[in-house]
């Protein structure tokens, strides 16, 4: 059906097939689990939650009239309507970005981020708007290597990162240690401890993420292990820590996670249990461009430091 619109001079003009009501919303959803090829871990890269993605996403299917996605049980994968809308989707995203840069680029703070910084973060966020009130921040998720491509390229002013290596260009200015917390089912044994030891632990299956996406923390913790003296018992690797935790929740299993982090998880079926040695923690950092960084670093750094009173 065609519709009727009213032009400059008021006369009625016929604008031709009506345009589906697409949100951009409903864009950045559909690009972000295109990426990612997994509800969950778009779900926890938006920092929403999977339902909401997953009505955003239907609903998108609905007003175009095709459906982007092929789901299984074992895999999500792009139909070939998605594959189309996927170049466009990306396309007037960017568009809006730089419509966004053009109106205030100079107020606004393009601040890379990781899932697991937790109360850090709230703190970092409300010590920046007390000394730059009038400046935005705009928080962008995205894996660490990509994280540093873009503090490189001007895409990010800073960004947190944890024991990723630093790209030429950029410099890593540390911050503050984050240590790392045991996770296993709030009905083990040792749930009810107020610390454990990590070789109590070996008996139970080592669920976590693989080694390419974060070897610096598999590294550590296998090595700590190691150190314990037993061989971590393999366990199922998800794609997501909301799948890790529901995975621990309904069988024998455990992994880490930042304590910083789990302060702020709700999940009545985990518990959260602290190591009594010291030692399996990770340096939080601020990567900034080396040679132009941003005009608010002292700012950010300033309220960085806010996190130790």
């Amino acid at each position: 059906m065609d519709t009727m619109s009213i032009t400059p001079n008021g006369r009625h003009s016929n604008r031709g097939p009506t345009v589906p009501d697409m949100e951009l919303r409903q864009l950045v959803h559909f690009v972000t689990v295109a990426e990612e090829l997994h509800f969950g871990r778009a779900a926890e890269r938006l920092h929403i939650v999977q339902s909401a993605i997953s009505q955003q996403i239907r609903r998108l299917e609905r007003e175009l009239g095709a459906e982007l996605f092929d789901r299984s049980p074992r895999h999500v994968r792009l139909t070939g309507a998605g594959e189309r809308l996927l170049p466009e989707a990306r396309a007037v995203l960017a568009a809006v970005e730089r419509a966004r840069a053009s109106v205030a680029a100079a107020e606004v703070l393009r601040l890379g981020t990781s899932t697991g910084l937790g109360a850090h973060l709230d703190r970092v966020l409300a010590g920046f708007a007390v000394r730059k009130p009038a400046v935005q921040v705009e928080l962008v998720s995205l894996p660490a290597q990509e994280r540093l491509a873009r503090v490189v390229d001007g895409r990010l002013d800073a960004a947190f990162v944890r024991g990723a290596e630093p790209l030429p260009g950029v410099r890593v200015l540390p911050l503050w240690p984050d240590p790392l917390v045991a996770a296993l089912p709030a009905g083990h044994p040792l749930a009810a401890r107020d610390g454990i030891d990590l070789a109590e632990l070996a008996p139970l299956p080592l669920s976590i993420t693989a080694r390419r996406n974060n070897p610096t923390l598999v590294d550590l913790v296998v090595g700590a292990c190691h150190d314990a003296g037993f061989e971590p018992l393999p366990g199922p690797v998800s794609g997501s820590l909301q799948d890790t935790l529901a995975s621990i929740g309904t069988r024998p299993l455990w992994t880490v996670v930042y304590a910083s982090h789990a302060r702020v998880l709700h999940s009545p079926r985990v518990a959260f249990v602290p190591f009594r040695a010291p030692g399996l923690a990770l340096t939080t950092g601020l990567a900034v461009h080396g040679a132009t960084p941003t005009p608010h670093l002292d700012a950010l750094l300033a309220a960085c430091g806010d996190h130790e009173n």
